[in-house]
């Protein structure tokens, strides 16, 4: 039997809930005041809201800048895509468009760089495989975030944004080359 709205639902429901109803209520509630009161404190202390800089600009100029980042520290190239190699403490730029992220980066482990990131045609996010990183890129805003990579090794960036028809293969590559081999080719000795 269908409820229709004009005949009463089939039940109880106008009389007063059970007490162990009312005391999980209770719990329920308490339990959802106490997440709300953490709110502002998982902000704060957590580290896990990586604070970042974020401001407006045209996609032209923002893929404008990051060509200029790749040729001046370009050192190779992949598979159609640049490979750079920027200096400790250098302004990295990463485009995402579809299908693709750009450039390749080869960074060095211990060295702190600003990371600028933005997209030249619809929302994409960036994931750093096989950390839990993960930043929604918005085309017209740059997202500026200060990176120290920790540990060398070659990480992955997967869009976990839908973009398209060719989303599924919109990977990127970031290589983090050791402070020793980081050192050596800074010095010319590759």
């Amino acid at each position: 039997m269908y409820d229709n709205g004009i005949e009463p639902a089939l039940g109880v429901w106008w009389k007063p809930a059970h007490r162990a109803e009312k005391v999980w209520i209770a719990i329920a509630f308490a339990w959802c005041m106490v997440l709300f009161a953490m709110m502002p404190l998982w902000h704060l202390k957590g580290g896990q809201n990586p604070t970042g800089i974020r401001h407006r600009v045209e996609p032209a100029d923002f893929e404008a800048r990051t060509n200029e980042f790749i040729e001046e520290y370009r050192v190779g190239e992949e598979a159609g895509l640049p490979i750079v190699e920027p200096p400790p403490g250098a302004e990295v730029y990463l485009v995402g468009k579809m299908w693709q992220w750009t450039p390749i980066l080869r960074l060095q482990e211990g060295a702190t760089y600003r990371l600028h990131m933005s997209s030249l045609d619809v929302n994409h996010g960036f994931n750093l495989y096989p950390f839990n990183i993960n930043f929604q890129v918005i085309p017209g805003y740059d997202y500026a975030l200060d990176v120290t990579p920790t540990e060398a090794g070659e990480f992955r960036i997967i869009c976990n944004e839908f973009c398209g028809i060719g989303h599924h293969v919109m990977v990127g590559r970031v290589e983090v080359v050791p402070a020793t081999e980081g050192a050596a080719r800074a010095g010319g000795a590759e």
